[in-house]
């Protein structure tokens, strides 16, 4: 998600209000009373599975999250709250940062350039994990298999993967069942919704964003003549496709506070079977 804005002051200003409580867990410093620093040879830091030990996860968002859950992990903390539209906006609290102190991993997204500076002002232990958020079943099921590995938790996410491949698969078949006229119908989508497309079995015949439809995309994107317009809630730019006659439909990418990535899914399938029984 590109042009985010940053608050990176506000987060370093943070980092000498927290200075003593990140001492006092005693992250960096040596523990053991050997010269030597713990974090140094700890699991998460050298990247070894975290096996026989839950691992402790501190998540940006909810989406991390349920990739966390859904690979296996059970202590998962999100920092961002549900609340927050446009989470790479979020500025960093006090108490972000002493969640970060006790965490074995830390999950972010490239688009979420704060979650490094969190990690950096906390002096955390932790491992630093970037995650390709993409709701795409291919790659959620890769990241689920990469995070299995890291957590030591490769059997629960072998189970995840197996009960989410019945579903998208289910919702798959029952959207193709629910074509206009039995054909597969036109979509134009925004970047970061693509994968709900493929979840209708639809035909993209354009995409748009992360920034606003130009005059010039519009004409383009219009002569294509979609029955449908997938646009991300989270990033919503308004009417993309005024006049067109096309139906645009909201997507949301982000799981709930449960860290349920198949409602996700679920949901995306109502609107799109919605939408195409009215095409």
């Amino acid at each position: 998600m590109a042009r985010t804005r940053v608050r990176i002051p506000s987060l370093l200003a943070l980092t000498a209000v927290t200075l003593a409580l990140v001492t006092g867990c005693g992250n960096n410093s040596d523990s053991t009373g050997d010269g030597k620093n713990d974090s140094a040879s700890s699991p998460a830091a050298s990247g070894a599975p975290m096996a026989g030990k839950k691992p402790v996860v501190v998540v940006t968002t909810t989406w991390e999250g349920a990739f966390a859950k859904a690979a296996g992990a059970e202590d998962v903390k999100v920092i961002v709250p549900q609340s927050v539209h446009h989470a790479p906006d979020y500025d960093p609290k006090p108490s972000d940062l002493a969640a970060v102190a006790k965490a074995d991993f830390v999950l972010y997204a490239p688009f979420e350039p704060y979650a490094a500076k969190i990690k950096e002002a906390a002096g955390s232990k932790a491992k630093l994990v970037e995650v390709n958020l993409d709701n795409h079943p291919d790659k959620v099921k890769a990241e689920v298999d990469k995070l299995g590995g890291l957590f030591g938790t490769t059997d629960a996410a072998t189970t995840w993967k197996t009960g989410f491949d019945a579903e998208y698969g289910k919702l798959n078949k029952d959207l193709q069942a629910a074509w206009p006229a039995g054909k597969s119908p036109n979509v134009v989508t925004q970047v970061f919704t693509a994968w709900a497309a493929k979840l209708a079995g639809a035909t993209t015949v354009g995409t748009y964003g992360p920034e606003a439809v130009t005059p010039a995309q519009l004409a383009e994107l219009s002569a294509k003549k979609p029955a449908l317009v997938l646009d991300n809630a989270h990033m919503s730019t308004g009417t993309v496709l005024p006049d067109s006659g096309a139906k645009q439909i909201k997507i949301v990418n982000y799981p709930g506070e449960d860290l349920d990535l198949l409602p996700v899914y679920r949901n995306a399938a109502a609107e799109l079977k919605k939408a195409m029984s009215t095409s």
